[in-house]
């Protein structure tokens, strides 16, 4: 699946990081299992503020969450996303939270003029790493699936 890069500096507060460096992986993996997500055939690695995902997941958005809900966390920088997935679909764009964004302004520069509405695709493919669609932060990555697919 790739490098993602995130802001270091934002996003969850995880036990044993910092700013200078991530949580160790087990209370990495503890993070993405509260959301529900099944790391039971996945490892994670942590090499300075870089953490290193192998291994497999269910399904292609499966492994793209595993992959947000550790790296939107304080002291990673990238995630290496090297998960196999068990159900592979055609893999989500990913984006950025800039200052001043909305999901709405997301859909409509993703997904072109006139799709504001389709911010629902965008929430409902980052459920349950975001609670409510005007959560979100600069510096937070989030995943947005293609028009066609389903989340």
């Amino acid at each position: 699946m790739g490098l993602l890069s995130f802001a270091k500096s934002v996003g969850a507060k995880i036990f044993g990081g910092s700013e200078a460096a991530p949580a160790p992986p087990d209370e990495l993996k503890k993070e993405a299992e509260k959301h529900g997500l099944d790391l039971s055939k996945a490892d994670i690695k942590v090499e300075g503020d870089k953490v290193i995902l192998s291994g497999s997941a269910l399904s292609t958005e499966e492994a793209e969450k595993i992959a947000l809900a550790i790296g939107n966390s304080v002291g990673v920088s990238k995630v290496q996303n090297d998960l196999v997935a068990a159900n592979a679909i055609t893999e989500s764009k990913f984006y950025t939270v800039v200052s001043g964004d909305t999901l709405w302004k997301i859909a409509e520069t993703e997904y072109g003029k006139g799709h504001g509405a389709k911010y629902t695709l965008i929430f409902e493919a980052n459920k349950p790493l975001l609670s409510d669609p005007d959560k979100i932060y600069p510096g937070q990555v989030l995943r947005v699936p293609p028009l066609t697919a389903t989340v």
